[in-house]
């Protein structure tokens, strides 16, 4: 296992403390996943409030990392891959470079060693 704990249906309880990858890029992931994802399915998928995923949205939005649609009663999402990130330490990476990393991670975790998908990302 990675280091997490585990609740009894398998999902990983909720972690305290610092991490390595900030909620901004989780968020900009799970739409990168998911382009027609709703805020409350990027929340659950994120660990975080509605709320809070709706700030980053509009964060993404603002900063013009992400734009969106209307289609309906639902958003579609479009991330500009080329958009440089934001740190001085990550100077000429772009979104498409850090997405590559974590789209991938996601992908490894939720294939099992045999190439079926886990139960809960299928």
């Amino acid at each position: 296992m990675d280091g997490l704990t585990e609740s009894n249906n398998g999902v990983p309880e909720p972690h305290s403390g610092w991490t390595f990858v900030t909620n901004h890029a989780r968020v900009l992931a799970a739409i990168a996943d998911d382009r027609h994802a709703r805020i409350r399915d990027i929340a659950a998928h994120c660990r975080l409030t509605e709320r809070a995923v709706q700030k980053i949205i509009s964060d993404l939005e603002r900063d013009g990392y992400l734009s969106h649609t209307r289609e309906g009663r639902s958003n579609t999402y479009r991330i500009d891959p080329g958009k440089v990130l934001r740190h001085p330490a990550e100077a000429g990476l772009t979104v498409a470079s850090l997405l590559s990393l974590l789209v991938q991670d996601e992908q490894d975790r939720s294939t099992q060693p045999d190439g079926r998908r886990h139960p809960s990302t299928a």
